[in-house]
């Protein structure tokens, strides 16, 4: 029964921290449709758009236009479960968790002059959603997931010469999300139910410098603080189980979770070979290992053997630093048309320990293509498709209290991006 709950509250952390996901950590990263089209090698060095935003706030001072682009990306993910088993022995491993997400973007950029330009972005850089059918084999290790992070980003660039810019941006995140799993029976017939939910809002800073070599050759570093949440919600355990109501366990109590997501460096480079060809290459560190352990404070818990169960819970997670790499090119056949393509190497936080159904992922490689549009001098549409796959990830979760679960995962997404791009 704790270790139930307990899985159930952290999954609001982890699932937060399913490194710039659109679902069950399926890692594509879409803040930029065009840059998608590149696997998004080239993130903090490309300023081809108002997306630079979030990708590098610097890039801003090389736009020379007032412009705004929107755009949706959607993801469409499969995972086969395979050799599962545990206890109970029985259970529905269908696989099919994941609906079809869209995850809108905007971003606005104006130049004031030929040195200071402002911006504004509103994207989401975190998202996660599972949702198992009825009689999943692993419910009692969570069997609902679904947490979102919204972040409105106002932004302004500095160009001090030819060569050199920077940029600074604060943003406000918005964390809010609904987990569940099921409580295996103890004296009854049914399964027992547990819920969360919990919001907050916090702030955070992007910080980018851009460097021009010459016209064609220019170099970005960007930095993604972290961000400090303290989640507060409430924890709602239902059921008709005649154990866990005589401890006093049902009902609902107040919960709150501190929760410190990773700051990221990204570096990239972008080299015009001529006026057709360009190449992009980047790395991106970012510091899961801050994820050590989750504590969930819960109030208003009964004395006795409920309080002993639910009220300070605390697990190690000891996830680790990762890095991801691309590289890209975009091929212009002529002023209206652009071609694109990238490759991306991602490394999966999870260790084989803590590894849950809620977050099954692993290491994982993406290929990507785009295509950018340019109708009038005024407007760009970009489209973009990515296909990601991952490496057969295991799940081993035991507990004495509510049995085990084992299987092996086999992840796969297709992505899609669409957004337009309009000059003032």
């Amino acid at each position: 029964m704790k270790t139930t709950w307990l899985k159930t509250a952290i999954a609001v952390a982890v699932g937060a921290l399913s490194t710039q996901a659109l679902a069950a950590g399926f890692a594509l990263n879409e803040q930029s449709v065009s840059g998608m089209g590149t696997s998004f090698a080239g993130r903090s060095s490309s300023a081809d758009d108002a997306t630079t935003v979030f990708g590098n706030p610097a890039g801003m001072a090389l736009l020379k236009r007032e412009q705004v682009s929107v755009g949706m990306a959607a993801i469409n993910a499969k995972t086969d479960i395979k050799d599962a088993s545990g206890v109970p022995p029985t259970g529905s491993n269908d696989g099919d968790m994941v609906p079809v997400t869209a995850v809108p973007m905007g971003y606005y950029v104006k130049p004031i002059d030929d040195k200071w330009a402002l911006g504004l972005g509103v994207y989401v850089p975190f998202g996660l959603i599972t949702d198992y059918e009825n009689g999943f084999q692993g419910r009692y290790f969570g069997d609902y997931s679904e947490v979102r992070v919204i972040t409105v980003q106002p932004t302004v660039s500095y160009r001090f010469n030819e060569k050199f810019s920077v940029g600074f941006g604060p943003t406000i995140n918005r964390i809010d999300g609904q987990l569940e799993s099921a409580v295996p029976p103890v004296l009854g017939a049914s399964d027992s139910r547990v819920k969360i939910k919990g919001d907050d809002t916090a702030l955070g800073f992007n910080i980018g410098m851009l460097y021009e070599f010459s016209p064609h050759t220019r170099a970005g570093l960007t930095y993604h603080s972290k961000v400090d949440y303290k989640l507060e919600g409430d924890t709602e355990i239902t059921g008709s189980d005649l154990a866990l109501g005589s401890f006093g366990a049902y009902g609902k109590y107040d919960a709150s979770l501190d929760l410190e997501t990773p700051e990221s460096i990204d570096f990239s480079l972008t080299h015009e070979l001529n006026d057709q060809w360009t190449i992009y290459g980047g790395a991106t560190l970012t510091r899961w290992s801050r994820l050590e352990s989750i504590v969930v404070e819960n109030e208003g818990v009964a004395p006795g053997p409920a309080s002993g169960l639910f009220g300070t819970i605390s697990e190690e997670q000891d996830w680790h630093d990762t890095w991801s790499y691309a590289l890209g090119a975009a091929y212009k056949l002529n002023k209206q048309w652009t071609l694109r393509t990238g490759v991306a190497l991602d490394q999966s936080p999870t260790n084989n320990t803590h590894r849950s159904p809620r977050i099954p992922t692993g290491d994982r490689t993406a290929v990507s293509f785009g295509l950018a549009w340019n109708p009038t001098d005024d407007m760009t549409v970009d489209l973009a498709y990515s296909y990601l796959w991952e490496e057969d990830t295991k799940i081993s979760q035991a507990s004495a209290t509510h049995g085990a679960y084992n299987a092996t995962y086999e992840n796969s997404a297709h992505g899609f991006g669409a957004a337009m791009t309009y000059r003032f």
